[in-house]
């Protein structure tokens, strides 16, 4: 059976007496509509600020240079160099091989800066791992990975590694971890599967985090930090800043 009444009565009593409420169904409706849709906005509003699986903020655009930022001190360790190893200016890119917003520095931002300020002897980066276990299981074995691979190969070798990961950043696993190394000429079954970088890659994450990293990508250049996903623009803001120092 349809209803087909289009108004409805609602009885409300207190102490003094008795009075009605009247509303139209499609009034109703309309309300309860805009309510909804309001709390969908906000939701997806949190939702695209937050981040995709990191809680932390960094992981978003949350940190362009403005004024003078405050220093902080990181050490390049004994991690792989991409440049001049005498450049002027160091970025070290503290970063987790399974988080997606380091892939998109990897992919958008990293060619930028290679073109204008690596190659042209400005800019060295160092790269240094932070996986985020609780939240990415193949990041430390990603970045132990990547290890053996430059114990081989150099820091060249390990920048075809880094690139290779980043680049079939949806497929991570042991197996094609090695098959991925073994493509590029290395053998590291022995390697990965010995944990023989393990204290390394955690090292690596405890100075990330006494430098003040809170998420990934998390870099620090020549001392001054910047957090997330960052576009070029901001690189570029803190690294003429530093030639011109």
């Amino acid at each position: 059976m349809e209803e087909e009444n289009t108004e409805s009565t609602e009885n409300i009593e207190d102490k003094k007496g008795e009075f009605n409420i009247t509303l139209k169904k499609d009034q109703v409706w309309k309300y309860s509509t805009f309510v909804l849709g309001a709390i969908i906005v906000i939701a997806a509003f949190v939702f695209f600020i937050g981040g995709e699986d990191n809680p932390s903020p960094a992981n978003g655009v949350v940190n362009p240079p403005s004024g003078v930022p405050a220093k902080v001190s990181a050490s390049v360790d004994d991690d792989a160099v991409l440049g001049d190893p005498d450049a002027p200016v160091t970025i070290i890119e503290f970063s987790d091989y399974e988080c997606p917003f380091c892939s998109r520095f990897w992919s958008q931002t990293l060619p930028q800066l290679k073109e204008e300020y690596i190659d042209t002897g400005k800019v060295k980066l160092v790269y240094r791992d932070f996986p985020l276990t609780s939240i990415h299981p193949m990041a430390q074995p990603a970045a132990e990975a990547a290890e053996c691979v430059r114990e081989q190969g150099g820091d060249e070798a390990y920048f075809e590694m880094h690139d290779k990961i980043y680049g079939n950043q949806q497929s991570l696993s042991d197996a094609n971890l090695k098959k991925w190394a073994s493509e590029l000429g290395y053998d590291i079954d022995e390697c990965l599967d010995s944990g023989e970088f393990t204290s390394e890659v955690q090292a690596d994450s405890r100075d990330a985090q006494a430098a003040g990293g809170r998420g990934t990508p998390f870099f620090v250049i020549n001392d001054v930090p910047l957090s997330g996903a960052q576009p070029f623009s901001n690189f570029q803001q803190v690294i003429e800043a530093e030639l011109a120092a």
